[in-house]
């Protein structure tokens, strides 16, 4: 598969000034040579030529063109590369592409040319995965991730839990091979064992690291939940700065969840306008207030909103008791009809959000440290170093009730196998296929 060579339209299929036709593989100039209007055999690698895309067979020009000729192994796939730059039009860029096809190219799957890039050892796994975040990058912060894990970030995170373990080994290993060298107990309890827990210390701090890039990227669940009545869809709306959910006097206008996303300086809320909790015997209500349930207990943030212009009853104080494990927010709306003397207090009809707005950022602004340090960029490479974890802690359980160092050293070499899965170099076909089906076509 590797021996083809692929071709892609590589820009949006949509009408506009330019459009790119990749193709990359051994054949890439040569198909390019084929339908071109001047000689791309012997440019330089690196360089642009001025050309028509001529059809081969009825020799009519087909369209006006930039050619970009990069030689390997100095480029992106480390093969050959042609980049034509064409007009937009989408029928137009289609032509040129189905002429690179007639003339040999086989159609690239999604993200091909990262997947070539990665098994050809110009990038490893989490920089291909780091190219798919950047294209996907919603926000500033998603942007800074993404190009912190481009450039490598990851690698350098991992090298030197890779070079502690080799450490651990090589002193595993020199007593098997000469058991006369060191007291097998002295070498466990000084040595080895130290070794690993000072190597598990590392691995918390980077854990903990990663789900603060995981907020940072994927965002903050936040629920908003209250009784009916009492304001949440107006805060929803007051968040998002736009009339998201339908907001009345009447109780239980809100039925089923409300959902919007906002970014709030660095900061990312996926929000959910849940259904006022109360009891009722509507069947449509009951439904969206168990939905509010579900939702109030996978939030990373719940905002409860009390109506500060009446005095707490029974349902809040069952709301207040629901959430009080949870990370949460307590405000006292509609502050504009009662002033309340303490807590959080805002007015969401008239967008008065900002002791709110405080309060998230100080409950969530150090997780900004992810976007300047190195992190774990998805849940596949915090799953395997969470899998590394797991394979020291049985090393050092082993050790600690003094089993044989040789069958101690079974879980440190997968716990070295693990870290090394997260780079991409012991991987599997089925993980390949599935991470780089997610790519854009022509990527």
């Amino acid at each position: 598969m590797l021996k083809d060579t692929i071709a892609a339209i590589s820009t949006a299929a949509v009408d506009g000034a330019i459009s790119i036709v990749r193709l990359s593989g051994d054949d890439a100039i040569e198909i390019a040579n084929s339908i071109a209007s001047i000689n791309l055999l012997n440019k330089k690698s690196h360089t642009i030529s001025y050309g028509f895309i001529v059809d081969p067979i009825t020799l009519q020009e087909i369209d006006e063109v930039l050619f970009s000729v990069f030689k390997a192994p100095k480029t992106f796939t480390r093969e050959d590369i042609v980049e034509i730059n064409c007009h937009g039009g989408r029928f137009v860029t289609k032509k040129i592409l189905s002429l690179c096809l007639m003339q040999g190219a086989r159609l690239a799957e999604p993200g091909e040319f990262t997947r070539r890039a990665f098994l050809n050892g110009r990038i490893d796994l989490t920089q291909a995965e780091a190219i798919n975040d950047m294209i996907l990058a919603d926000s500033n912060e998603n942007m800074k991730l993404a190009i912190h894990g481009i450039k490598g970030s990851v690698k350098k995170l991992l090298d030197p839990l890779l070079e502690n373990i080799l450490d651990i080994i090589a002193n595993i290993e020199v007593n098997i091979d000469y058991p006369e060298y060191d007291d097998v107990e002295m070498l466990t309890n000084d040595v080895v064992l130290p070794k690993a827990k000072a190597w598990l210390d590392n691995i918390d701090t980077i854990l903990d690291r990663a789900q603060s890039g995981k907020i940072m990227k994927e965002g903050i669940r936040t629920a908003i939940v209250g009784k009916p009545n009492v304001g949440k869809s107006s805060l929803l709306n007051a968040l998002l700065e736009e009339d998201k959910a339908i907001v009345t006097d009447i109780a239980g206008t809100t039925r089923d969840i409300v959902e919007g996303h906002i970014h709030l300086g660095g900061l990312t809320l996926n929000l959910i306008d849940t259904a006022g909790i109360r009891d009722t015997e509507d069947v449509v209500e009951k439904i969206g207030i168990q939905r509010s349930l579900q939702a109030m207990e996978d939030a990373q943030l719940v905002i409860v909103v009390l109506d500060g212009s009446r005095p707490l009853d029974e349902q809040d104080d069952e709301l207040l008791e629901m959430t009080k494990d949870k990370t949460r927010i307590v405000v006292y709306n509609k502050n504009d009809l009662y002033e309340v003397s303490d807590g959080i207090s805002i007015s969401a009809a008239k967008q008065e959000i900002t002791p709110l707005v405080n309060k998230i950022h100080e409950l969530f602004d150090h997780h900004k440290i992810a976007i300047e340090e190195p992190v774990l960029g998805n849940e596949r490479q915090i799953g395997f170093m969470m899998k590394a974890k797991q394979s020291m802690l049985q090393a050092v359980e082993a050790m600690e009730n003094g089993l044989e160092l040789d069958l101690v050293e079974i879980d440190i070499q997968d716990a070295y196998t693990a870290l090394k899965e997260i780079l991409g170099e012991v991987h599997r076909e089925d993980l390949l296929d599935t991470l780089f089906s997610n790519f854009c076509l022509g990527k």
